[in-house]
C-alpha cells in the first residue's frame, strides 16, 4: 500500500511538473507541410520545348505560395537580375513540383518593394498550399529557423534543399564604413534611416534567394532569404563576403500584400 502511494505521489508531481502538453512539429514534418508551396523563380520561352511540359526555362531564384494559392513570394532582384527577351516571347514564370516531373506556370508581377526587395507575383490556374506567415512581431534572437529552396538552380530536377540555423543577430542592412568613399549614394541613403534585418547562422547560396525564412516547429514564415541584395550592402565594405546570410523580416511582406 505504501508502495503505491509512493507511485501515486510522484506520477501526480510529474503531472503537475510538466503542465499541458504542447503540441510542436519536428523539422521533418514540417517540410512535409510546406515543401508544396517552396517555388522557383525564373522565366520560360513558351515556344521552345525541352520536354513535352517543360519549354526552356532560365533559373533565377526561389519563391514561396502565400495567400490565395496563386500569389508567390520572391526577391524583387531576383526578376530583375535579366531582361526578358521579349522578341522571342520570354515570360516570368514559376516552376512547380518536383525533380523531373517539374511545370512550369506563367506568372505577372503585381507589385514591388524595391527598396526591401521584395515582389509580389501571380498565376492562375488550379491554387497551390500556401504558407501561414507569422506576425509582424521580431523573432527572438536564438531562435530556431529553416529555409527551403534551389541553391544550385534546376540542374539535376527541381529537388528543394532545407537549411537549419538561429536567428543570429538583428542587425541594420548597412554598417559605416572606414571612408565616405566606400559609400554608395543608396548606402549613403539607408544609413539615414537602415533597414533592420535577420542575420543568420546558415549559409545562402544566390539560388536560395527568395527562399522562406521559417519557424521549425510551426512552418510559419519569418522572413525572405536575401543573399544578394543585402550583402551588397551590408558587406560590400568587406574584402572577400563571409557567406554569413541575411533574410528580410515578414512584416514587409505584410506591407507588400496589403498594399495597393
Amino acid at each position: 500500500m505504501l508502495i503505491r502511494n509512493f507511485f501515486l505521489v510522484c506520477g501526480t508531481v510529474l503531472m503537475v511538473g510538466m503542465g499541458p502538453a504542447i503540441s510542436y512539429a519536428g523539422l521533418p514534418d514540417t517540410i512535409d507541410q510546406i515543401r508544396g508551396s517552396i517555388v522557383a523563380v525564373g522565366s520560360i520561352f513558351p515556344n521552345k520545348r525541352v520536354t513535352a511540359n517543360m519549354p526552356k526555362a532560365i533559373y533565377s531564384g526561389t519563391g514561396f505560395v502565400v495567400g490565395n494559392g496563386r500569389q508567390v513570394i520572391t526577391n524583387y532582384h531576383v526578376i530583375t537580375a535579366r531582361d526578358l527577351d521579349v522578341e522571342k516571347g520570354e515570360k516570368f514564370a514559376i516552376f512547380s513540383g518536383r525533380g523531373k516531373a517539374a511545370k512550369a506556370l506563367s506568372v505577372k508581377v503585381m507589385r514591388i518593394d524595391e527598396e526591401r526587395d521584395l515582389a509580389l507575383l501571380e498565376f492562375d490556374g488550379p491554387a497551390l498550399p500556401a504558407m501561414a506567415l507569422a506576425g509582424s512581431a521580431w523573432i527572438r534572437e536564438g531562435s530556431e529557423v529553416a529555409f527551403t529552396g534551389f541553391p544550385i538552380g534546376m540542374v539535376l530536377g527541381l529537388y528543394p534543399v532545407t537549411n537549419k540555423g538561429i536567428i543570429a543577430a538583428v542587425t541594420p542592412i548597412v554598417i559605416p564604413a572606414q571612408s565616405s568613399r566606400q559609400l554608395t549614394a543608396a548606402q549613403i541613403r539607408r544609413l539615414r534611416s537602415p533597414l533592420q534585418v535577420y542575420q543568420l547562422d546558415a549559409i545562402a547560396y544566390p539560388g536560395n534567394s527568395g527562399s522562406p525564412l521559417y519557424d521549425v516547429g510551426s512552418g510559419h514564415v519569418v522572413g525572405v532569404v536575401n543573399s544578394v541584395f543585402v550583402k551588397g550592402t551590408k558587406e560590400s565594405v568587406l574584402e572577400h563576403p563571409s557567406g554569413i546570410s541575411y533574410a528580410i523580416p515578414v512584416k514587409y511582406v505584410h506591407q507588400l500584400l496589403q498594399s495597393r
